[in-house]
């Protein structure tokens, strides 16, 4: 499976940033059923799902200080990459 992801170090923590679709960030149990899947992927770091709206406005779903910073974070100014799992 492939998958764009980031990994960003921001204020001393590391974290990771899944692209997935929207339906999965408005579904609290399925959104946390995802991260849990994506975690073996990012060992050790919190992991944080990314959504777009049709307008491409980004929701954030995961650790709440993180899914907050990354709301102020313009979404072209995240590294984002392709990955395989």
């Amino acid at each position: 499976m492939e998958f764009e992801g980031a990994v960003i170090k921001e204020q001393g923590i590391k974290f990771a940033i899944v692209i997935v679709k929207r339906h999965i960030v408005q579904n609290s149990s399925k959104a946390d059923q995802t991260i849990q899947e994506f975690q073996p992927v990012f060992p050790g770091i919190p992991v944080v799902l990314m959504a777009q709206d049709s307008r491409g406005v980004p929701t954030y779903y995961g650790r709440q200080d993180i899914a907050k910073f990354m709301a102020d974070v313009p979404i072209e100014n995240v590294p984002w990459s392709k990955y395989s799992y």
